[in-house]
């Protein structure tokens, strides 16, 4: 049986499409694998475990089938829902892991990660990035009304979209949004691999340099992404056109 990976599906109560292909994988081919993993920006924003979308209890009810059927499920934060906490873990019954994994899979070591921190050129995010993922910060955020959440969530998105305009207008952002080649290979180096799992950066394809691979899962806004590995391979694979 194959083990499936997929990332930056970015659901959305205002895209009901990606969330239905979402369902319709869930009750398909990952009921045949022998575990899925998940790495990071499953939803669009995460704003705490109260999070009150529509696209939120699909998700939770979807993978404790799955998981309750017998296929674990395994997911790393992204840099859109790092507030996902162990509340929302149980009532999908998925296992937290941290960024990144090192796990053995079907064989070979392999480190899996969203793929954010590989950005190091995009210094803007970087700072937000650390910001963010400050303890205290998270605690003060997550004590504050669910409605001041939901605001902060909308103007973060809003400067991230502002923030991408601007690269776009500079030209630069092919390369500032994309992974630094010296941060990846500090990553295999300190790993002590020679495979690298992430997404984030939107760009799927299969590198291999130097007998290291590289995998970067693809996005699930115009169809679904999914990544398929088995004792004989590897397969990065479009799913579906996102109706």
């Amino acid at each position: 049986m194959p083990t499936l990976f997929i990332s930056d599906l970015h659901l959305d109560d205002a895209r009901p499409g990606s969330t239905r292909l979402f369902g319709e994988f869930i009750d398909g081919e990952a009921r045949g694998a022998d575990a899925l993993y998940i790495l990071g920006d499953l939803f669009e924003a995460w704003i705490g475990d109260d999070d009150p979308s529509q696209a939120g209890a699909l998700v939770a009810r979807k993978l404790k089938a799955l998981s309750d059927d017998g296929v674990p499920v395994f997911f790393i934060h992204g840099n859109r829902d790092f507030l996902l906490g162990d509340a929302y873990a149980e009532r999908c019954g998925m296992t937290l892991l941290p960024d990144p994994t090192r796990v053995d899979l079907h064989g070979t070591p392999t480190l899996l990660m969203h793929g954010d921190t590989l950005c190091t050129g995009d210094l803007a995010y970087q700072q937000f990035r650390a910001q963010t993922r400050d303890p205290e910060w998270q605690r003060q955020f997550l004590s504050q009304p669910l409605e001041a959440r939901l605001a902060f969530a909308r103007q973060a998105r809003g400067a991230s979209a502002k923030h991408q305009g601007a690269l776009r207008e500079a030209g630069t952002m092919e390369t500032i949004t994309d992974v630094a080649p010296d941060a990846v290979d500090d990553a295999f180096r300190a790993h002590g691999i020679d495979r690298i799992i992430h997404g984030h950066t939107h760009r799927p394809a299969i590198h291999c340099q130097d007998g290291r691979t590289r995998i970067v899962l693809g996005d699930w806004y115009e169809q679904g992404s999914v990544l398929r590995v088995d004792g004989d391979g590897t397969e990065l694979a479009g799913l579906d056109p996102v109706a």
